[in-house]
């Protein structure tokens, strides 16, 4: 009786939320707040429609209205936020391990801090503070990693010993506790009160919205949104927007040119209790144990306390569900090892009577990260959905960006790891999105070690040869659905071992894949790199090398064979994807890119590449398998099976030809290996592939040839400080500031896309800048790892992090790559990094909160290009080019 009385308690309390919204909004619309279902017509056309009146659409109504944006109309298929939205836990936490997130997380906590004031509707705002738990060394690792990353965000962080835990909230056993992390700006607010208030304030800047209206698809011509079809009809739009939470998904696939959007609900649990006989304050800070899968706040001198369950619920796999989510059925013998863990960490609430188990539905994506950005296939087509249990963290951010690239045509920070794009129609397979989801609930709580991989929807992508290399002890990570070797075991190494080895620290394979650098240094090595994306243009006249010419920053305009390292840049100068291209013939060229870009570097082209028949573009990375040979002996291996000579002179660097490999015919041999090392990479057509592989490994024997994974290439080239796309380089990032003006042509003869950007930069100077760090006091052995993502200091101030990181087997020490800033120390203003600036500073690398010394470059060592040599040979202060 009691749980039916509280549900219809939460029912009521909703509706008279839902209530007092119409009647504040009334006036705005012309409406009344009667019965009547349709009580005003839908416009005939507007400027945006967003579909979906939960915390992401109504944040980007209430966005766009803030920028300006007069015309636009929010469809809401039952009642406004009568979603996830309404049975969200509502914590606001900004410890988020993705710094863009973070970043999302921390504007909305300053969103809805002001929200009510601006509004006049009450949001619960309740700045309470947050305590994330560790049981283990390892997780308060992850945790000093997380608050260093805060820190230096000007989020306010504290690492604390469980003693002080204790403090905060009495009644947590600490007894099992390491220490914790406290947040003390994080909050909590009523989801649905947040979302109408962000609704009221829309509505006041002209938002016209509608409940009770369904949307049946979305019209698109010509590979662009035209309109939206309703159940109450038409209107005609330049912009839909996709916030329909769990029903994205069926959303996109509506239409007769469907939208993929991969995302698949599951059921979370949360209970709620009595008040305490002396109830809980109201101040209390929110307490997350990742490794008890709980999290635990104050609900009306109770406590309302979900979990991440290792054995989630995936729901709604067979489609549409109805259209207001309900309650759904208790379980509690799936809830029991998540009370089980509520009761150890608070033993005091044994006697405590519970009034209700929540059960609503969460939407997950593949990666755990939310989806956000145009459709690849769709122009004026966009999402916001798949928040992976953060929507009340993320919405205001989310919203925020969402709207800023609707109506400036990019977001303001660097939002790729969310882009929808970083996804394929692979991933939209309901088959794997249940299984995936599975295996991501769970991760939500998972200690996430570096390197990890998931487990699901694997073998999805697979090169010719994987049977081959998994045969001889290929350990395999995912990039973008492909199977990528990491590095091989060999034959009599503990497979088990190495299979689970999950440590910040050196890790197990350290040793192995040290003996693939050197291989790769002194003898050959193959390196399977089919995942790459792999293009054709052509056209019938000079279009291909014309339409290249504006889209790409370097020269392509060379001789046939001849191979061009080039951004592909946006407005502002930043890469869009960074990519090697051969002119195969004088008006058809071959394309290079990072696995990743498959989807974003197609729609990038498409969408700017003039519509003519006579040009053409063909994605054929699933034709070739390439095949990357590394080392000083690649060209005796290539000689003796082409029987043609591959020397320096006949084969000069940054040089493309087709040739014969053993058997096979028409293969495209670049000389090139994207480590910095000698050697070739060979682009086979599928059929040869294993006959090629063979042939190289059979001839290669005498040379001491070895299969090497990605691992090895990772080292490689970051100590030849080579950036790549997506780790080092991105939107937001150009030629001029990581060092790389030579691949800019700005006087090639005719302009090119972001060239004004770049002269800019040649004249004014750069706001930061690329550079190399080698850590000087840092013992491998028994140091923290720097990964990614590591502060960086210089003269004791934050002026940059890391973006990626690997121990030199050369050097025998740890290099970071990552941009260097320059911000003034009284007004904090951006100024100019001059070389000086980079040279005459004392660096510091904090790594989990410990600081290590670093010496800053901005060229790599030339003797690195040369020989070996140990690191007591090597003269730190030298700043010469190769």
């Amino acid at each position: 009786a009691a749980r039916m009385f509280l549900r219809l308690l939460s029912d009521i309390q909703w509706r008279a939320a839902h209530l007092k919204w119409r009647r504040m909004t009334s006036s705005q619309r012309n409406t009344s707040t009667t019965a009547e279902p349709h009580p005003v017509s839908l416009p005939a056309q507007a400027q945006v429609v967003i579909c979906g009146g939960g915390i992401m659409g109504t944040s980007v109504a209430y966005h766009l209205s803030k920028m300006g944006v007069k015309d636009i109309v929010l469809l809401e298929q039952g009642r406004l936020a009568a979603g996830t939205t309404r049975f969200c836990a509502g914590i606001v936490s900004t410890a988020r391990p993705v710094s863009i997130e973070l970043k999302m997380a921390h504007y909305s906590n300053k969103l809805y801090q002001q929200l009510e004031q601006e509004t006049g509707v009450q949001t619960g705002y309740m700045k309470t503070g947050s305590i994330s738990l560790a049981q283990t060394q390892d997780r308060l690792i992850s945790l000093k990693r997380i608050a260093s990353s805060l820190n230096v965000m000007g989020i306010p962080c504290e690492i604390i010993s469980p003693k002080e835990v204790l403090q905060f909230h009495p009644l947590i056993n600490i007894h099992d506790l390491v220490g914790a992390m406290y947040v003390p700006e994080d909050a909590l607010v009523s989801s649905a009160n947040v979302s109408l208030a962000l609704a009221t304030a829309a509505s006041r800047n002209g938002v016209q919205i509608h409940e009770r209206t369904c949307v049946s698809h979305v019209t698109i011509q010509k590979g662009r949104v035209t309109g939206v079809e309703t159940d109450r009809g038409r209107i005609q739009c330049e912009f839909f927007v996709n916030c329909a939470g769990q029903w994205a998904y069926e959303l996109g696939h509506s239409g007769e040119e469907p939208v993929h959007i991969p995302l698949h609900a599951c059921e979370h649990f949360y209970l709620l209790t009595h008040p305490l006989k002396e109830p809980l304050s109201s101040s209390l800070p929110t307490i997350v144990d990742p490794d008890g899968r709980i999290y635990i706040r104050n609900w009306q001198g109770g406590i309302l306390s979900g979990g991440f369950e290792k054995n989630p619920k995936p729901l709604f796999t067979e489609g549409r569900n109805q259209l207001e989510i309900q309650n759904l059925q208790e379980d509690w013998d799936h809830f029991g090892p998540l009370l089980g863990a509520l009761l150890r960490r608070m033993p005091g609430l044994e006697a405590l009577q519970i009034m209700q188990l929540v059960n609503c539905p969460e939407s997950f994506t593949p990666d755990m990260r939310c989806i956000m950005g145009e459709s690849p296939t769709a122009r004026g087509y966009f999402v916001l959905a798949g928040m992976n249990s953060a929507g009340i963290s993320y919405g205001g951010g989310a919203g925020k960006y969402l709207a800023e690239w609707i109506v400036n045509g990019y977001p303001s920070e660097n939002v790729w790891p969310l882009d929808l794009k970083r996804f394929g129609t692979l991933q939209s397979s309901r088959t794997f999105l249940r299984h995936r989801v599975m295996e991501v609930m769970p991760l939500m709580c998972d200690l996430k070690v570096p390197r990890w991989d998931f487990q699901t929807g694997r073998q999805l992508r697979t090169s010719p040869l994987y049977d081959r290399l998994d045969a001889q002890g290929a350990r395999w990570m995912e990039k973008h659905g492909f199977e990528r070797v990491k590095y091989f075991v060999p034959p009599g190494s503990d497979l088990l071992d190495l299979d689970h080895s999950k440590t910040f620290y050196k890790p197990d394979w350290f040793d192995i894949v040290g003996s693939e650098v050197k291989c790769c240094k002194e003898a050959v090595c193959v390196i399977d790199m089919s995942s790459f994306t792999k293009f054709e243009i052509s056209s019938t006249g000079d279009q291909a090398l014309e339409s290249l010419q504006y889209l790409f920053s370097n020269d392509l305009d060379v001789p046939v064979g001849h191979v061009v390292h080039t951004g592909m840049l946006n407005e502002k100068g930043g890469y869009e994807n960074d990519c090697s291209i051969a002119r195969l013939s004088k008006r058809s060229f071959f394309m290079i890119s990072p696995t990743d870009q498959q989807v974003h570097c197609w729609t990038w082209l498409k969408n700017r590449l003039p519509d003519d028949s006579n040009l053409v573009m063909e994605d054929v990375t699933w034709k070739y398998t390439a095949l990357n040979l590394i080392g000083p002996r690649a060209v005796d291996v290539l000689s003796e099976l082409s029987y043609a000579p591959m020397t320096a002179e006949h084969f000069p660097s940054l040089f493309c030809k087709e040739m014969s490999v053993g058997y096979a015919n028409g293969i495209r041999v670049m000389s090139i290996t994207h480590t910095g090392e000698p050697g070739f990479v060979l682009y086979i057509p599928i059929e040869y592939a294993l006959h090629v592989y063979n042939e190289v490994m059979n001839m290669g024997q005498k040379y001491g040839i070895r299969n090497a994974g990605y691992y090895a290439l990772r080292s490689l080239r970051i100590e030849k400080f080579f950036a790549f796309w997506g780790q080092d380089l991105d939107a937001f990032t150009t030629p001029m500031e990581c060092g790389r003006e030579f691949q800019v042509k700005l006087d090639k003869g005719m302009e090119f896309l972001g060239q004004e950007a770049l002269w800019e930069q040649k004249q004014n100077g750069v706001y930061k800048r690329f550079t190399m760090f080698i850590l000087e006091d840092h013992d491998t052995d028994m140091d923290l790892w720097p990964w990614w993502g590591e502060p960086i200091f210089r003269n004791g101030r934050y002026v940059g992090k890391t973006t990626s990181s690997a121990y030199s087997y050369t050097l025998e020490r740890h290099v970071c790559l990552g941009f260097v800033h320059h911000f003034d120390e009284k007004t904090g203003e951006e100024l100019v990094v001059t070389t000086d600036f980079i040279n005459q500073g004392e660096y510091e690398i904090d790594i989990a909160g410990q600081r290590f010394q670093a010496k800053a470059k901005l060229y790599p060592f030339s003797s690195l290009f040369t020989q070996r040599r140990r690191k007591d040979e090597v003269e730190l202060s030298g700043y010469q080019r190769e």
